[in-house]
């Protein structure tokens, strides 16, 4: 377990030395989540960067809890992008499991399919996360510093990015997974999240563009 709690403690260098070696963990989930992380803080940065200037104000309040809830989608998404590696690992090990006899074959599938779930939930909930990240950009943009315009778009873009990498690594989970009830769930709230972030992100990017 060391190796998945050790990624928040890792040096940017030795961590993109993991993503980039032979392992297949860390890997494009837990890139995702730390995409997301990345958006998360510098909604914090631009809110940061707001709030105690008289001109501001009015939007102190909201400003402070954009900032708590961008901060706890922060370490929020460094954990799952721990919990990827570790979901990912399982589906590797049950994949190892014995198969000679049918009793091994019958617990080998119910194992697989079990991480296979797990693996599928670990990004859709960093989806879930990204997409507030956007959200929360999308809340603040036009009532932060302009000097931090564009913090705000790079948020909603990695936000968004976040979301659509943790969607690959969903839908390819899904494709091995026998519960059909259970697939159309998680498409379906995948297809949400995609619908909301694309609107919301658009709205930050015009923002941006327009008063830069």
């Amino acid at each position: 377990m060391a190796k998945y709690m050790a990624i928040k403690n890792k040096q940017l260098q030795e961590l993109l030395g993991e993503l980039a070696g032979a392992s297949a963990t860390p890997g494009g989930g837990s890139a995702a989540a730390l995409a997301g992380a990345m958006g998360a803080a510098l909604v914090s940065m631009v809110c940061t960067l707001t709030s105690g200037k008289p001109r501001f104000a009015a939007v102190e309040d909201e400003l402070q809890g954009v900032l708590a809830e961008a901060e706890f989608l922060r370490r929020r998404l460094v954990d799952l992008a721990e919990a990827d590696s570790h979901a990912f690992d399982q589906v590797m090990a049950a994949y190892r499991l014995p198969k000679g006899t049918l009793e091994e074959q019958t617990q080998r599938h119910a194992a697989v399919q079990a991480a296979l779930g797990q693996a599928t939930q670990v990004p859709l909930e960093t989806a879930e996360a990204c997409a507030s990240v956007v959200r929360l950009a999308a809340q603040v943009v036009a009532k932060i510093n302009p000097s931090t315009l564009s913090d705000a778009g790079t948020a909603a873009l990695l936000g968004e990015a976040g979301l659509r990498a943790a969607q690959l690594n969903v839908m390819t989970n899904l494709a091995a997974i026998h519960d059909p009830a259970f697939v159309q769930a998680k498409q379906q709230a995948l297809n949400v999240l995609l619908t909301d972030v694309d609107q919301a992100k658009e709205r930050v990017v015009a923002y941006v563009v327009e008063h830069a």
